[in-house]
């Protein structure tokens, strides 16, 4: 019987790209800074607000979760994002995705949850440095400036007439993380590659 077990790889969805976003970040002198973060985990978790489940599973991952619309917690290597009332994106390191699920279901017990990997179904771009609000405000209704979206702030949205999610990081030097759908990615890079040429 033949071997079916995958032998490449897996290959993210901008790594033909990553040596554009790099020649874009160089010539723009500093003023932005792009590049994917591939293969981070991903889980779209759904639960009662209101239920026991919501701090169990909060204590599990060393994180209270957001209840606040559009807000984002961040605790070590996790970063939680508000979707909705009783909905949120978890976002860990590559890889992370079976023992976090794991953690989840665990505390929730008996009550209610829904854990779906959705790590292939995005990939993220970075786009930080002092230009990085300008360059996202060409296509992107948003005021992204630090005063009103700073860190702990996140927002499902359309940049490029592509729908995304934007997370402001960190620090407002840090810049955003954009996460886009795999099938929309090239796209977007092209979008923002273009956008960019303003700072070169």
């Amino acid at each position: 019987m033949a071997d079916t077990a995958l032998t490449a790889p897996p290959r993210s969805p901008l790594a033909q790209s990553a040596g554009r976003l790099a020649a874009a970040t160089r010539t723009s002198g500093g003023a932005v800074r792009l590049a994917e973060l591939p293969f981070l985990t991903q889980l779209n978790v759904r639960l009662d607000a209101k239920g026991t489940a919501a701090e169990a599973v909060g204590l599990a991952l060393d994180l209270q979760l957001p209840f606040q619309p559009n807000t984002v917690v961040r605790a070590g290597e996790l970063t939680v994002l508000w979707l909705g009332p009783d909905e949120w994106l978890l976002v860990g390191p590559p890889g992370s995705e079976w023992e976090l699920e794991s953690r989840i279901r665990t505390a929730a017990g008996d009550e209610h949850v829904s854990v779906t990997d959705v790590s292939a179904q995005r990939t993220t771009l970075l786009v930080a440095g002092p230009r990085a609000h300008d360059l996202l405000a060409h296509g992107c209704a948003l005021d992204l400036h630090p005063r009103s979206f700073g860190s702990g702030r996140c927002a499902q949205t359309t940049l490029g007439r592509t729908q995304v999610i934007v997370v402001a990081r960190a620090e407002s030097r840090a810049g955003f993380w954009v996460l886009v759908r795999s099938s929309f990615a090239g796209y977007l890079t092209d979008w923002l590659l273009d956008a960019a040429t303003e700072y070169v």
